[in-house]
């Protein structure tokens, strides 16, 4: 603001400046001094002398060497004598120009010569400033007003903005950190369409995943207590019998024994299924990839579980529609393959029938497993690859299996980039088909 005023100031200067050393010109070549025993002369110079006061808005004043004053555009002060620095300063032709703020004045002086050149007088133009001073303190106050405007819309904006950034980033903020304190079932709640409802989305999409693999985890663990739980409890009872038992008959220690026996065969089965899915989960089950000839891997499978299918009064169809060579880990997938068949060998009734199918077009080999068994009611299709699920869980004891088989074979499909799925009737029977590139291209 201060060199707003200066600027101002200093150009009021510079035109009166100017005024001045055009007006002083004018007064030596009428000849002024001398006509000041011509009355006529001397009214029409002063009348001049007028004009140009009110043409450039200041008073004029014309003063002689020993400073008296000859004229004044305001009939103040002629015939006075007056000591004004920047009339002496003129007339000794140096700086005669100065701006009185304390006064709202700018004075400015220029000499006055004869024909001779010669410096016989001075004259004074005198401007005032106030106007400057007023609209400078108009702008001032202007330039206040709207810097409190713009200072209350700016913190309104600011407050708004925080509102509609901060507080859902802070909302946000406070969920995740519920959820790293172990509370997983946090959401956030989402009442727009920005980007951060999109992550909103995400995020609690993530939280589900998340409460899910936690709720899976603890069911899993707690899947592994029962399953390891029950043939140690059988364990220890037959245990105990015999040991607090006198004189056992030999007959009963073996029947006890090969009763153990057998429950430390459930655990193992148990313990090999779960190291081998943790495996496979981890990664660090490495696929062993090499050239397989599906056909005959198929065929080696239904050799080793055609006595299981015989005592059961199951006839296998096996059903090769075109001989198909793939890239895969053979010993992983004729366990995977192993399971579907056990399963549909188990879960068919004597007299039945499960039927294998290998297919192949150009890209991917398909593997078919189908049974005419008691089938997968709807509702629990979609958990069956879970660990540790059983569709039939009276027959837990009779199947004998660890509830890990299906697990194991999503996971090694997975492994090579494949997919399986089911589609089975209650009662009707159930088929598995399984997806399996051709060629290997690396992990999914």
């Amino acid at each position: 603001m201060i060199a707003i005023m200066s600027y101002y100031q200093n150009d009021r200067a510079t035109k009166i400046t100017n005024a001045a050393n055009i007006i002083a010109p004018i007064i030596s070549k009428s000849n002024y001094f001398g006509y000041l025993g011509d009355e006529t002369k001397r009214v029409m110079t002063d009348n001049e002398i007028s004009d140009f006061s009110t043409q450039n808005a200041c008073r004029v004043l014309i003063f002689d060497q020993s400073g008296l004053v000859l004229n004044d555009s305001n009939n103040a002060e002629v015939g006075n004598t007056m000591i004004i620095p920047e009339v002496i300063s003129a007339m000794d032709k140096k700086k005669a120009t100065n701006i009185r703020a304390a006064e709202d004045t700018v004075y400015a002086a220029a000499p006055i010569e004869n024909d001779a050149s010669r410096i016989v007088g001075a004259v004074l133009l005198v401007g005032s400033i106030k106007d400057i001073n007023a609209s400078v303190s108009t702008i001032r106050q202007t330039l206040i007003m709207y810097t409190v405007i713009t200072t209350l819309v700016m913190a309104v904006l600011v407050f708004a903005v925080s509102q509609v950034l901060i507080d859902p980033l802070s909302s946000i903020v406070n969920v995740v950190q519920k959820m790293s304190d172990g509370h997983l079932d946090q959401r956030i709640n989402i009442n727009s369409h920005d980007e951060y409802a999109q992550l909103g989305y995400s995020f609690n999409e993530m939280a589900e995943k998340l409460e899910k693999v936690d709720k899976t985890r603890q069911e899993f663990v707690s899947n592994v207590s029962h399953e390891l739980k029950t043939p140690l409890s059988s364990i220890k009872v037959l245990s105990e019998s015999i040991l607090l038992q006198d004189d056992v008959p030999v007959q009963m220690y073996q029947e006890f024994l090969q009763d153990i026996n057998s429950e430390v065969d459930r655990m193992t089965r148990v313990v090999n299924d779960l190291l081998q899915l943790v495996l496979l989960d981890q990664g660090g089950y490495g696929l062993h990839v090499e050239t397989v000839n599906l056909n005959a891997m198929v065929s080696d499978i239904l050799k080793r579980l055609y006595p299981l299918a015989e005592q059961k009064n199951i006839k296998f169809t096996y059903e090769d529609v075109r001989d198909v060579t793939i890239e895969a880990d053979e010993m992983k997938l004729t366990s995977a393959i192993s399971n579907l068949v056990d399963n549909a060998v188990k879960y068919t009734q004597s007299g039945g029938v499960v039927k294998i199918i290998v297919d192949a077009d150009h890209q991917n080999a398909f593997i078919t497993v189908s049974d005419t068994g008691i089938g997968i009611k709807e509702e629990d299709q979609g958990k069956i690859f879970d660990r540790f699920y059983r569709v039939d869980k009276t027959r837990d004891r009779e199947t004998g299996g660890t509830g890990l088989g299906l697990a194991i074979t999503y996971s090694t499909v997975r492994l090579h980039n494949g997919s399986i799925r089911v589609n089975s009737k209650e009662n009707e029977g159930t088929s598995f088909i399984m997806r399996i590139p051709i060629h290997y291209s690396g992990g999914s």
